[in-house]
């Protein structure tokens, strides 16, 4: 029997999280979606998208539901997870793509409604677990995790390339920057937000602020929470990312060292996940990759111990397909059908 998933928030995480589900094929595994917006507007949405370009897929709205390639789908509009039909309609995974209900009482509110594992696209506070894909998905216990991160899309970004490099050459310390594109978090025209830097116009300046990425790695590995710090700044484009990352490794290392590792870490396991690039391309031309990490193969810097690496990732559509890899992971743990999904790129 196939797993039923709900979606709730219809913002540019949960939208692309429907875009993926149904490009991989599984848009029938879709029962129920939670959204604010009027079925018209959000199959509009789902449609036109000023950054990802037009959906080509058959999508039509209907009395309170979608219909994507010809499956119905309901949606509510309620803004308290208690009280949200999931039982209802038999829905047992959640992807909460809110980004409100982040700790464990605000995310339980959806075990409560029925549903039996919760899915939070962003970092989570004393959740059960928190998941990269690529790096700790092996933890997941289906068992013992209803509460589930997947973090951030920065995390998702450092996390592989630490990996790679602490199993190759042993990461001593670290420090790392975003450069981020600006999000809805942030004002448009200058107004009031608590971060009085994100109060300025996104689209004017380049804004420096704080990330979460050394909290996140606590979860995910562990041993070098404390040794990597960074910092946010963000810039003037609507979307792709650029993990800035300077590691001081355990041993002397070359840019060819560096390089081998990423190629063959990427012909081992990683290649879902990561991508190894040396044209001179820009951060538009990775719209749509659909990777967490895509290694910058002509930015390698290395002196000595120490190694200085680039890294994109279109912070919106790569996060959404680990969304999708993540349930397709949970499928897997459990005797449900698991489905047949392949990461695909926009």
């Amino acid at each position: 029997m196939q797993k039923r998933i709900g979606i709730s928030g219809t913002g540019r995480i949960g939208r692309l999280v429907i875009r993926s589900m149904v490009m991989c094929g599984e848009g029938s595994s879709l029962a129920l979606i939670n959204s604010s917006c009027a079925p018209d507007q959000l199959a509009h949405l789902l449609k036109y998208d000023s950054i990802h370009g037009r959906w080509t897929e058959d999508i039509k709205a209907g009395e309170r539901c979608l219909f994507i390639r010809g499956h119905r789908i309901p949606l509510v509009n309620e803004r308290d997870p208690e009280l949200l039909p999931w039982r209802d309609y038999g829905v047992d995974v959640v992807v909460d793509a809110t980004g409100k209900f982040k700790s464990r009482p605000e995310a339980s509110k959806h075990l409560q409604a029925g549903v039996k594992r919760v899915v939070v696209t962003a970092p989570g506070k004393d959740l059960d677990c928190t998941i990269v894909m690529g790096v700790n998905e092996h933890v997941y216990d289906a068992e013992k995790h209803s509460l589930i991160s997947i973090g951030s899309c920065t995390t998702n970004c450092l996390a592989p390339i630490l990996h790679v490099l602490d199993q190759e050459f042993g990461v001593h310390n670290g420090w790392m920057t975003t450069v981020h594109a600006y999000t809805n978090d942030q004002k448009h025209l200058d107004n009031a937000h608590s971060d009085w830097r994100r109060a300025r116009a996104c689209g004017s300046s380049i804004i420096p602020t704080s990330t979460g990425v050394g909290k996140a790695l606590k979860e995910i590995l562990p041993h070098l929470a404390e040794r990597i710090q960074g910092l946010s700044l963000r810039v003037p484009v609507q979307n792709v990312s650029l993990v800035d990352l300077t590691a001081e490794l355990q041993r002397e290392v070359t840019k060819a060292d560096i390089a081998r590792a990423f190629k063959n870490a990427i012909e081992k396991d990683m290649g879902p996940y990561v991508e190894y690039n040396e044209e001179p391309l820009v951060s538009s031309d990775y719209i749509g990759n659909s990777k967490s990490a895509i290694i910058d193969g002509l930015s390698i810097q290395t002196a000595g111990h120490q190694a200085k690496l680039l890294a994109w990732y279109d912070n919106e559509w790569a996060y959404a397909c680990r969304v999708k890899d993540f349930i397709k992971h949970m499928f897997s743990q459990s005797g449900k059908e698991e489905p047949r999904c392949v990461t695909q790129s926009v």
